[in-house]
């Protein structure tokens, strides 16, 4: 065997190994971007749900990108007010729905009530005493949803399927959801 023919022997295994590489991030990107991938959740506006400290979670893409995205299911979106920033919340109501909010839930029982758009949903953390959402920035845009939220991964205590719907004992969701359906 020639010098000529182990260099070539090299440099073909060389870049099968490459081209295996590239192909395996290939699909890990696609898998990300497309189909499913992993969130951190921190921060007080999902409490009970989510704790204070980091906790991460799966989002699938599937949901969003086809419609089928609803109330009560938790999502993770691209921030209205700041792009480079995502946060997660629940989603409360959907295009054409009529949602009554309290306006400032630490201190005072006032409500509002708007009308959803097309196009748009309203999304509030579970925790409204301290949650910058929907009340705050009004009703966001379908597109900016990211993903749902479906299985918390970390902390292993806590593994497993996330609900649709949390049981409220706020006093003040009782009343959200007694005023909603009516």
């Amino acid at each position: 065997m020639s010098l000529f023919q182990q260099w070539a022997f090299i440099v073909k295994e060389a870049l099968d190994k490459s081209f295996l590489v590239a192909k395996f991030f290939c699909g890990v990107h696609v898998a990300n971007t497309y189909l499913c991938s992993t969130a951190l959740v921190q921060g007080p506006s999902m409490l009970p749900t989510f704790s204070l400290t980091n906790e991460l979670v799966l989002l699938e893409r599937i949901s969003t990108r086809n419609g089928k995205a609803g109330t009560g299911d938790v999502v993770i979106l691209q921030s209205p007010e700041n792009p480079r920033k995502f946060v997660t919340k629940r989603i409360i109501g959907m295009e054409g729905d009529k949602i009554t909010y309290i306006v400032d839930p630490k201190n005072s029982d006032s409500t509002e009530t708007v009308i959803v758009p097309k196009g748009h949903v309203w999304v509030q953390g579970d925790n409204i005493y301290n949650s910058y959402d929907s009340r705050n920035f009004g009703p966001v845009p379908y597109g900016l949803l990211q993903g749902k939220v479906f299985w918390r991964i970390w902390p292993t205590s806590a593994f497993g399927s996330i609900g649709r719907r949390p049981e409220s004992v706020d006093p003040a969701l009782k009343v959200l959801e007694q005023a909603n359906q009516s």
